[in-house]
């Protein structure tokens, strides 16, 4: 395949599974999945990974980190004693970040790069990238969410990183760290309502079975009542990059990655759509 996304995936983050040996009998199943999932993505042979956080967060502008090497400990600030400090050694992508960072601004959506030596991982990207790819030989770019950000400006960053896949020529894995429902609550063990279950259920459900128009329809309106993690920002920038990947032609398998499971509340699985062998 040319230049393009080549899978476009939702990745659980809960700082409960940083620390395998700590965590909880009822994230095992998710450690499994990101597990999972990196082995099929990773056999899609891409030469980066783009992932946007949902605990990257900025408020104005869209940034793309174009460091050529992410080096660093991460450090969950809301959580320290599941996230003390884990140091990472990552490859970058310069050029691909440059090109959509100049590829959003040419679109009117304000961005820059951010290159600093001193910028560090937030752990929503730290914890998915470090089952994936335990590793760390793919390249990684980062994308915060946006709080200024409309959900459709969001959608338009995803199929951006596809044109720019294409430009460039390069096979990108398009990753949204974050949960499925996320309206919190005090409690690790407690599982979202009924209600949020059964929407969580219904987009579980149209990823496996391939429906990807009607998961395109349904997102907005999952985003508004599962409460999804930042207002559905990553998620919609997956949706985007799922729309640009359809549009292209590109033959496409949707699957689910190990357990459906709880965290304080939230719904989280790892699931996605990968360009059919």
């Amino acid at each position: 395949m040319a230049g393009a996304v080549v899978a476009s995936v939702v990745a659980p983050h809960t700082p409960r599974i940083g620390n395998e040996a700590a965590a909880p009998p009822f994230a095992r199943g998710l450690i499994d999945g990101l597990r999972e999932l990196g082995s099929a993505v990773r056999a899609l042979r891409p030469h980066l990974i783009v992932l946007l956080s949902s605990h990257w967060v900025t408020t104005f502008n869209w940034y793309v980190t174009a460091h050529a090497r992410h080096e660093g400990v991460c450090i969950a600030d809301e959580a320290p004693d599941l996230i003390p400090g884990s140091p990472y050694r990552v490859p970058g992508h310069p050029a691909f970040a440059k090109a959509l960072a100049a590829r959003l601004k040419a679109l009117d959506v304000p961005c820059g790069l951010a290159e600093s030596p001193h910028f560090s991982w937030d752990y929503g990207s730290w914890v998915p990238l470090h089952y994936m790819d335990p590793a760390a030989q793919v390249p990684v770019v980062l994308l915060p969410s946006v709080v200024c950000a409309e959900l459709e400006e969001c959608r338009r960053v995803g199929q951006s990183v596809h044109a720019v896949a294409q430009e460039l020529e390069l096979r990108v894995v398009f990753v949204a760290s974050c949960a499925l429902s996320h309206k919190v609550l005090r409690g690790p063990e407690r599982w979202p309502s009924e209600a949020l279950q059964a929407l969580d259920r219904r987009f579980l459900e149209l990823v496996r079975q391939g429906r990807v128009q009607e998961l395109i329809d349904f997102a907005p309106a999952f985003c508004r009542d599962a409460v999804a993690e930042m207002g559905g920002r990553p998620l919609s920038g997956m949706i985007g990059a799922l729309q640009a990947m359809a549009a292209a032609g590109t033959p496409l398998q949707g699957r689910c990655f190990g357990a459906y499971a709880q965290s304080s509340g939230s719904g989280n699985a790892a699931l996605g759509f990968l360009a059919a062998s």
